[in-house]
């Protein structure tokens, strides 16, 4: 059910009261002087802040000192505006957030989108509002649709305009099925990214998504199965902060999949089938040669379709833009929402931790490197507030951050292994993703380094 106005209205007094809150309270300590307490209100005068509705604003100084006077003298309710001066608004990133469940999949209706953000935030806009902003952003069911099937016989048009992904089961090494993860540029079918791992799981997709944006750009879309590691709010968080749109096949019509399903029979005809002849103990040594065999094989072969190489036909654009390290490392941190206790606690995977009493009752996002569970970063409505503080940690990565298992002993003779030597001739050393940019959140074996 949608929330009664006056609910509506309330709700809204507080969003106001949390983000005065946020800026003023490390302005409003005791223990500061006149001159430090200065220097901090001139810096928050003197930038953007986003406001409790999503839009970037600026505060002034004498605004700024108003709310400090105001909550030294009746605390966080002093901050809320009076009544009069509420208007419901829709938050702009719950209308963002409507935006992505449309894209993901085009046959949600307004009102089941609806239903779902209700369940995920607690409240959602009348379905009749989100079908307008639908309409006025080229959001209708028809529309995406329509740019879904097309991916038929579609070739995109030019380099990074769209990455088709899936995943692989290769041989096993060190006693256990290697996985391939991979991103194939549908234009030039030159690999974007890809990662060699143990775990068909999201982290490991992401891991591989992520050494591609790093060495070939971002891409304009990207288009991937209903497989269980690419159906993630991880990865649709992801590919929302970098601006990548994200398209799913849908179940039993696996349009436009041919190009990657194709490269895969020509790494299981020429590479695994040397695989099984080579000395490759770990998960690193067959990333290598799989980097090498890319590099110096696969992407310098005419192929058969474009007659051009991969490599020539991806650099008709030249150097490709490569986002900050930021903004990348921003995209590819894992969030949950959990509500905060009476006691102004969150739990993350059995472990519990303390936030600022002031989210007391709000549900709230826990930002987080999926190796570091001892460092979680507390939003509310896009609104910094802090650390939370660890109370009882008893897990310290996501679950899905798994160790590999030993290495076992090398067997075959080696094929691929000479054209790593050529490869390493050439260039010094193989051209690794993982060494790309200084990657080094994630290892060869999904663990930190």
């Amino acid at each position: 059910m949608a929330r009664h106005p006056e609910e509506q209205q309330r709700r809204r007094a507080e969003d106001i009261a949390l983000f005065r809150y946020a800026l003023v309270r490390e302005a409003s300590d005791d223990k500061l002087s006149s001159r430090e307490r200065g220097r901090i209100v001139r810096g928050l005068a003197e930038v953007t802040h986003q406001g409790p509705d999503g839009n970037l604003v600026t505060v002034s100084r004498v605004t700024i000192d108003r709310w400090i006077r105001a909550y030294r003298a009746g605390g966080f309710a002093a901050l809320a505006p009076s009544p009069r001066r509420v208007e419901p608004r829709t938050p702009a990133g719950l209308l963002a957030l409507a935006c992505d469940l449309r894209r993901e999949d085009p046959a949600r209706t307004a009102a089941h989108i609806a239903q779902m953000l209700r369940v995920s935030h607690e409240w959602s806009p009348h379905p009749r509002t989100l079908q307008r902003h639908f309409a006025a952003l080229g959001l209708s069911r028809a529309a995406l649709s329509a740019s879904n099937v097309a991916f038929g016989r579609f070739e995109a048009t030019h380099p990074n305009e769209l990455w088709v992904g899936d995943a692989l089961h290769g041989p096993v090494i060190g006693g256990k099925k290697a996985i391939l993860f991979c991103f194939l540029d549908d234009h030039s079918r030159l690999v974007t990214g890809h990662r060699w791992t143990y775990a068909e799981d999201t982290l490991s997709a992401e891991s591989a998504l992520r050494r591609g944006i790093l060495s070939r750009g971002l891409p304009g879309t990207v288009y991937l199965d209903n497989g269980s590691s690419f159906v993630s709010k991880q990865l649709l968080r992801a590919l929302g902060v970098l601006g990548v749109r994200l398209v799913h096949s849908r179940p039993g019509r696996p349009q436009g999949r041919g190009k990657i399903e194709r490269f895969f029979r020509t790494v299981r005809d020429q590479f695994l089938v040397e695989a099984a002849h080579s000395e490759i103990p770990t998960l690193e040594v067959l990333e290598a040669r799989f980097v090498a065999w890319v590099e110096r094989v696969y992407h310098a072969r005419v192929h058969s379709e474009t007659s051009e190489t991969p490599l020539d036909r991806f650099s008709v654009l030249g150097a490709p833009h490569i986002p900050s390290m930021a903004l990348v490392r921003e995209a590819f941190l894992f969030a949950e929402t959990r509500t905060v206790t009476k006691l102004a606690t969150v739990s993350l995977f059995a472990n519990h931790y303390e936030v600022d009493q002031a989210l007391i009752g709000r549900r709230v996002e826990l930002v987080f490197d999926p190796f570091d569970l001892g460092s979680i970063t507390v939003r509310y409505h896009d609104t910094d507030f802090g650390l939370a503080v660890p109370q009882k940690i008893g897990r310290h990565v996501h679950p899905m951050a798994k160790v590999a298992p030993p290495a076992g002993p090398p067997t075959g003779i080696d094929y691929l292994g000479l054209i790593e030597a050529r490869h390493r001739g050439t260039l010094g050393e193989p051209i690794g993703y993982s060494q790309l940019h200084n990657e080094s959140a994630i290892n060869e074996n999904g663990g930190p380094r």
